[in-house]
């Protein structure tokens, strides 16, 4: 349930240059970003059964996060990230957490291009920075679990207008995770361990917009999915083993005249499973370092 926003901050963050975009910082110049992201739901995918929790009412996620993507040269970028999230409901005796979450990572690089036509490949991992307690959704503030994943992304750009067309697919490796229970139950069965195998992972994306020398603006498409996992026992509490998928779209827009720029993204889950039925909106402010 609450999870998809904890993806959201951390594999797509709203700023400059991104892990699932085609563009990059130019060499020896540095990008720095601070962002805040807020997401509610007050509906949720128990399994496939969209429902209410009035015990909860809604559920509020949200981030402060400062990012920074360096250009190592025209053609490789590395982007890191840590976010500081805070979870909370307006009804109920559930209490939010907060704390640092996972500290982030990813090279992305250029691998081919020709006549506007180019193809990208984008490596990534994170790992968390703080003990926060990974089984206590939806008001934890991650997983607890470190991830590698691997991104492979096409882009056409109009050289004239500025229009583009992106597409991007990855897949994500999740670490084992341990909980303070001795035991625990998924799948149907009991498992007397305090060692909890989280659910790998799938990702895609289709992204249409325009980009221009001092602004950018696009639509999107994206598609979240675990490989497996179970579903969400009636009436009960998410947990880390759940099978969760979200299906949303959004807009994403940036004006940076010069040094200093604004971004704002926004985004509907529109379908899921053991997730909230989410809005989520980020503003950032960004500043950059050489290259303009």
């Amino acid at each position: 349930m609450g999870l998809l926003a904890l993806c959201l901050i951390q594999y797509t963050p709203s700023w400059a240059q991104m892990p699932h975009d085609a563009i990059y910082m130019p060499k020896k110049s540095v990008c720095f970003a601070g962002v805040y992201g807020k997401s509610t739901w007050t509906e949720y995918w128990e399994g496939s059964l969209k429902r209410e929790n009035f015990n909860i009412g809604t559920h509020t996620t949200q981030s402060v996060m400062g990012m920074a993507a360096v250009g190592v040269s025209d053609r490789v970028n590395v982007i890191v990230g840590l976010p500081y999230v805070w979870t909370g409901t307006s009804a109920g005796n559930l209490m939010g957490q907060r704390g640092l979450q996972d500290v982030s990572g990813w090279v992305k690089v250029k691998l081919a291009s020709r006549e506007g036509l180019s193809l990208h490949g984008i490596a990534g991992g994170s790992m968390p920075v703080s003990r926060y307690v990974p089984d206590f959704l939806p008001m934890s503030i991650g997983i607890g679990a470190r991830t590698a994943t691997g991104r492979l992304l096409t882009n056409y750009t109009h050289p004239t207008t500025g229009l583009y067309l992106t597409i991007h697919g990855s897949y994500t490796w999740r670490s084992n995770i341990n909980v303070d229970r001795d035991a625990y139950q998924a799948d149907g069965r009991v498992y007397n361990s305090h060692e909890v195998k989280v659910p790998h992972g799938s990702d895609a994306g289709l992204r249409l917009g325009i980009l221009r020398k001092k602004w950018q603006a696009e639509v999107f498409g994206e598609r979240m999915a675990n490989l497996s996992g179970d579903n969400i026992r009636r009436n009960d509490m998410p947990f880390p083993t759940n099978n969760m998928q979200a299906t949303m779209i959004g807009w994403y827009a940036k004006f940076q005249p010069r040094y200093v720029g604004v971004n704002v993204r926004m985004s509907n889950v529109i379908d899921g499973l053991n997730m909230g039925k989410s809005q989520s909106l980020s503003v950032g402010l960004l500043y950059q370092l050489g290259g303009l």
